[in-house]
Order: structure tokens, then C-alpha cells, then sequence
């Protein structure tokens, strides 16, 4: 958004930045017409699956857990780490939107291998099933017992079978994070009126009037991870470009989608992009485009993400402020069993909400790492073979 769109020229589309071909890393690209923009009802969805995803251990544990021992001094650097997200993933958008190529094929463009970099460390990062296994974890509380490790390794088989036989990943990815956001909005949403506390209203001047303040007692490694698990982070900001395009976004309705190698009608064709012609009638499209992509991040990451955690925050100072808590999953059957004091009821629906909030976001990290990977290996070193489409080269593996 800090560059004029209405420049005469594709590479200023870009933001001020030249069309990255540089020592042939990649093919030249063909010029295409910008499609038609959508109205925001079309394309809300990506933002959705990066709140959903992103709603895990910082939303339900993390953030609170600050909550419980310094209150809500420090809640204001959530709001400026989302914010910072944000604008992040507003210009991995901005690439795709304009040439229909992910964030990743961007960067091998300028050098072949960077691709593989990024994805190689979205895959280390995510390789234990810490998700899963958290979930799990959860849902022993919920109901009273149960064997962990055995819940956590059924649950990955069900997220297997998702993404496997899914027509279009996509599409079953999005529906599963929009019932999962729905789900959680509303406990949130019966929380603020039924068990948040009058003092943890009162508190809520704090995140204003202490900005900028740090408390000491957090410790530097909490810090840095509070504001990387405000939202999203890393890999998942990345992997926004390849969820913008399978929503047929921009110059990205002109690129085939990940489908299912089983159920669905495979494509072979590499997913590199297009430059449009930066006509008046181009032009045009591009601001409509640039206008419902930031609006889309807006009302869902954004909001979304902003929302729950300062929910979440206010929830644990209601039950389980000054207390001595564990800063793991525990924290939750800590809160939980306050809750069920009060209420004696709210806190196992506390419970399974974690739970199945958990196992969503294992499945959504476990999209967007196979969508990095398939979509390095296919661009960069499968281009030209019609066995191994992006769909097939989508290592099973990858996923936490």
C-alpha cells in the first residue's frame, strides 16, 4: 500500500521492484490480462485460514500465560505484531495477486535454490508433531484420560486422509478453518459475558497506557516468542501467496490448483506466472484487487487474531492471575478446573474447543508445509515431467 498502483509500469505494481528474472533462474513469463476483481463475499477465506492456523498454543497458551503473571502491561505488542504481519503478508499478496507465481518461485528467480532454502526450514521447524500431540494432550483432559500418543498418531492419520483424498485441498482446508474460527469465535463471545471478570475489564486500560513497557520478569526468549506467535510467523506468512492462489485471486485464477493425485483432476503444468500489460483496463483491475486482498486480511486475519488472543488474555487474568502456572499445555486444565469451579461446566467446553483448535491448526501446518515443499520441487526440478505434478510431489510427511 505505500506505492502508487497507478504507475505506468507492471514492475511498480510490484512495489517499485523489477520482475526478478535475473541469470535465467526460471523461465520468462507470458503477458495475460489481470482478471476481473471479486467482490470480498468471493474471496474471504485466506485470511480466515491464517487466523485458523495461527490460533493455537501462542492464542491459547502463550498470551494468556503473560496475562496470568504480568496482567495485560504488555498486551499492546500483540497488536503491533499482528499489525506488522499484516503489512508482511500484504506484500508476499502483492507478488502473487500480480504475476499468479507464489512468494517462493519469486525468490528462486532471483537465485534457484532459495526456494528450497525456505522450504527446507518450514520443514525442520514443523517436523514434531507438537500440535497433534498438544491436542491430544487436551482432549485427555476434556474427557478424564486416555492415552496421548496413541489420540495424537490417530489424529494425524485422520489429517492424512483429509489432505490426501480432498478434491481440491483447498477447499476442505478453508471449510475446516472456518468451522474451527466459528467454533471459537463463539465460546469467546460466551465467555465475555459469563465468566470474564469485572477486574479483568478494568485492566483493560493497561495495554494503552503501558506501550512501549516491557516487563523485565518475562524474560528476553518469551518476548521474541509472544510477538513470532501473534498470528502467524515464518513459514505461514509465506505460504500465503499459495493460499490467495488456490483461491483464484489476481493473476492467480490463471494458475492450477493443488488437487488431490487420487480424487481430484491432477494438473502437470508448472506453476509459474504472468505479467499483465499495465493498461488503463489492467490497471483498473489491479486496484480493485489490491483493495479486496487488503480488506479480506483486514476482517479476518487481522480482527480475528486481535480478537481471540485479547479474549484468551482476559480469560486467564479472570481465573488464574498471580497464580503459580505451568507455561505448557497444563496451563489449560489450570484454567479449566477454575472455570469449573465457577461454573461447572465452562471449563471441559473450554477444553474441547482447545482441543479441536489444536488439531486444526496440525492440519493447516501440515497444508501450507507440503504446499511450500510440492511447489519448490515441481517449479524449480520437476518442471517438465508429467508424472510428478505439484499435487504428487507434496512429501506426506511434512507437518507438525
Amino acid at each position: 500500500m505505500s506505492h502508487n498502483i497507478e504507475q505506468s509500469s507492471s514492475s511498480e505494481v510490484l512495489g517499485g521492484r523489477s520482475f526478478p528474472t535475473a541469470n535465467g533462474a526460471l523461465a520468462d513469463v507470458p503477458i495475460r490480462d489481470l482478471p476481473d476483481p471479486q467482490p470480498l463475499r468471493r474471496v474471504l477465506g485466506p485470511g480466515v485460514i491464517a487466523a485458523g492456523v495461527g490460533l493455537a498454543s501462542g492464542e491459547f497458551v502463550l498470551w494468556p500465560y503473560i496475562s496470568a503473571n504480568v496482567g495485560l502491561v504488555f498486551l499492546w505488542a500483540m497488536f503491533v505484531g499482528v499489525t506488522l504481519q499484516f503489512f508482511i503478508n500484504m506484500e508476499i499478496e502483492r507478488y502473487t495477486l500480480a504475476t499468479g507465481e507464489t512468494a517462493l518461485t519469486g525468490f528462486s528467480r532471483s537465485w534457484r535454490h532459495w526456494g528450497l532454502v525456505f522450504a527446507i526450514m518450514a520443514a525442520l521447524a514443523n517436523m514434531w508433531p507438537g500440535w497433534a500431540t498438544s491436542s491430544a494432550t487436551v482432549l485427555t483432559f476434556a474427557i478424564g484420560g486416555g492415552n496421548a500418543v496413541l489420540i495424537a498418531i490417530i489424529e494425524l492419520v485422520v489429517i492424512g486422509l483429509v489432505l490426501t483424498l480432498s478434491p481440491v485441498v483447498y477447499q476442505s482446508v478453508e471449510k475446516i478453518q472456518f468451522a474451527k474460527v466459528i467454533a471459537v469465535v463463539i465460546f469467546m463471545l460466551v465467555a465475555l459475558f459469563l465468566v470474564i471478570t469485572r477486574d479483568a475489564y478494568s485492566a483493560l486500560p493497561d495495554v494503552v497506557t503501558n506501550v512501549g513497557q516491557v516487563p523485565t520478569e518475562l524474560g528476553f526468549a518469551l518476548v521474541l516468542g509472544a510477538l513470532a506467535f501473534a498470528g502467524g510467523g515464518g513459514a505461514q506468512n509465506l505460504v500465503q501467496s499459495n493460499w490467495i492462489r488456490d483461491k483464484n485471486m489476481g493473476m492467480g485464477a490463471r494458475i492450477p490448483r493443488l488437487v488431490s493425485p487420487i480424487t481430484g483432476e491432477d494438473q502437470a503444468a508448472p506453476s509459474t506466472g504472468f505479467l499483465f500489460d499495465p493498461n488503463d483496463a489492467n490497471l483498473r483491475r489491479w486496484r480493485g484487487w489490491w483493495k479486496v486482498a487488503n480488506t479480506e486480511q483486514l476482517v479476518s486475519f487481522v480482527a480475528i487474531t486481535a480478537f481471540t488472543i485479547t479474549v484468551t488474555s482476559l480469560l486467564a487474568f479472570s481465573t488464574v492471575f498471580g497464580q503459580d502456572v505451568a507455561n505448557d499445555v497444563a496451563f489449560l486444565q489450570t484454567e479449566a478446573d477454575v472455570l469449573n469451579e465457577r461454573t461447572g461446566w465452562f471449563g471441559t467446553f473450554f477444553l474441547w474447543i482447545g482441543a479441536v483448535s489444536l488439531f486444526a491448526a496440525a492440519l493447516g501446518i501440515l497444508d501450507y508445509v507440503g504446499r511450500l515443499v510440492a511447489d519448490v520441487l515441481k517449479v524449480n526440478y520437476l518442471a517438465d515431467s508429467q508424472r510428478w505434478t505439484e499435487s504428487r510431489s507434496t512429501p506426506p510427511w511434512c507437518g507438525r
